[in-house]
């Protein structure tokens, strides 16, 4: 117990020294699931040692949130409350850092009316322009990490009672983060930082002009890549110069392509948790960057819109506006498979593969 509470206490301070990298009075506000209330009390402490002003937690419930989806007012979903946008908007206005912690039943939401996850989505987007427009170009900084709860942990390892499947998850998880118990967590992100910087520049040097995939399942695409594209790695800086880590774990090394070169078949090889979902055994045809054909009828009442939202987005790496894949190289454990990967910046492709 003794050893699982020091590394609890070690991927705390990785979370808020090295993805967030507080700064003496800086706010933080802390996205929870009630569920891991006692890590989201730990990073905190961490972040008042670090010199944090304040620490503003933003709790969240699975079941509530189930709730609410099946049961309340239609017109909920179209609007979002003054006191959120204001939450969101004025924290990041103020430069806070955001730290939300990624726990959630994969299959939540499932049997709810995805046309109601997707208007909430929209009118998230309208209502929190300000927050978005920081947080895609460096206004401030912000990490995403997991821990296990219950009813993921016996998702990913439905063979094992709960207790040996949440011991399970903490040690794939520990894995990918990069902690042994030996308390050099920090150093080795360091050197791994290094080491995707180091990758970046081949990238660079390799100046490709179009990279084709293929696997036994049936994928077959070619993206084309703009002329003196650029690839960049999971961390960034703020506009302040402030360096953060948005994903940990991460192994990105990613560019954007030509947004009219991507044509081809891409065939899922693992399933997907997207939004309380999972979705599994699916295919996206794509012709001059646009996804065309859909396999699976949730994918077309569920994706589409969600899609279609997105695409209108900018990149963090500056592509110019229009439908366009961005696409990332990214090493995973297949565990993580049952995280929500996608963010709000643009519609991604995630090819998993060992580099």
């Amino acid at each position: 117990m003794e050893s699982m509470k020091e590394k609890l206490t070690e991927y705390a301070q990785l979370l808020v020294r090295v993805g967030l990298n507080i700064q003496r009075g800086q706010p933080l506000v802390i996205s929870s699931p009630v569920e891991c209330a006692f890590f989201a009390r730990l990073c905190a402490a961490e972040a008042y040692q670090a010199g944090c002003r304040e620490v503003v937690m933003n709790w969240g419930d699975d079941e509530l949130g189930r709730m609410k989806y099946l049961h309340a007012a239609d017109e909920v979903f179209d609007t979002v409350p003054l006191w959120r946008r204001h939450f969101y908007n004025d924290y990041a206005l103020e430069g806070a850092a955001y730290l939300a912690i990624s726990a959630s039943d994969p299959e939540n939401l499932k049997g709810v009316d995805h046309s109601r996850i997707v208007r909430a989505q929209q009118a998230s987007g309208r209502a929190l322009k300000d927050f978005d427009r920081l947080q895609m170009c460096g206004g401030f900084p912000w990490c995403i990490a997991s821990i296990p709860i219950p009813s993921w942990a016996k998702k990913v390892f439905p063979d094992l009672a709960e207790s040996e499947a949440m011991d399970k998850l903490w040690e794939a998880i520990f894995q990918a983060v990069r902690i042994t118990g030996d308390g050099r967590c920090v150093d080795k992100w360091h050197r791994h930082i290094e080491t995707l910087a180091h990758r970046v520049e081949k990238l660079n040097q390799l100046n490709f002009k179009s990279l084709h995939y293929t696997n036994s399942l049936g994928t077959d695409l070619t993206v084309e890549l703009p002329e003196d594209h650029i690839w960049e790695a999971g961390n960034d800086v703020t506009l302040s110069g402030r360096t953060y880590i948005a994903n940990i774990p991460t192994e990105e090394v990613f560019t954007s392509p030509l947004k009219t070169g991507v044509n081809g078949v891409v065939y899922s090889a693992l399933p997907l948790s997207h939004n309380g979902t999972i979705i599994d055994k699916f295919h996206f045809v794509v012709k001059d960057g646009k996804i065309v054909e859909e396999r699976l009828q949730v994918l077309m009442t569920f994706f589409s819109p969600a899609l279609f939202i997105s695409s209108t987005r900018f990149s963090s790496s500056g592509a110019q506006k229009g439908p366009f894949l961005m696409l990332l190289l990214i090493v995973l454990p297949p565990y993580l498979a049952l995280r929500r990967l996608t963010m709000n910046l643009s519609v991604r492709f995630f090819v998993l593969r060992v580099l």
